[in-house]
């Protein structure tokens, strides 16, 4: 099986449920911490393959979600710039195995990249945020900003 360096946020939920299906599919996960990464606008960009940029963003980023950041009017230097400020804007999980590279987890998409089981429902969505609170990102009081400082100091 394939060894998936797994950029993620390691207190999202759905990011958890995404690493369980991969292991679960006996793989080995090795997961990194999307918000702390050294990224540069070279790597960065080399997940997102071909994906239009508005793809690139985070849709449960509160910066998104409040309409702080139209992701349909960024072009790919803007957005990179944004991502590099903010890595909470960054579409998660970032995966890499064996130098193949992908953004989110659209499971056709991680059946294609690193194989499935076969009984895996391959139309189920483990992307969108489910959390009825705003989700993993959001926190009461913080800009995104700080909201990422403290995410980073509690892992």
């Amino acid at each position: 099986m394939a060894t998936i360096v797994f950029y993620g946020k390691p207190t999202c939920g759905n990011n958890a449920k995404q690493r369980a299906i991969l292991a679960e599919a006996g793989h080995s996960v090795v997961l990194r911490d999307l918000l702390i990464e050294p990224w540069t606008p070279e790597i960065l960009r080399s997940f997102f393959g071909s994906r239009p940029v508005s793809e690139w963003f985070n849709p449960a980023s509160p910066r998104v979600k409040s309409g702080e950041i139209d992701p349909r009017a960024q072009n790919i230097v803007q957005a990179l710039t944004l991502m590099l400020a903010d890595p909470l804007l960054i579409r998660r999980p970032l995966m890499d195995c064996n130098g193949h590279r992908m953004a989110g987890f659209d499971l056709t998409e991680v059946d294609r990249l690193v194989g499935l089981p076969p009984e895996q429902d391959l139309t189920r969505d483990m992307q969108t945020c489910k959390r009825k609170d705003g989700g993993c990102d959001a926190q009461r009081g913080m800009s995104a900003p700080e909201a990422a400082t403290s995410s980073r100091a509690s892992t």
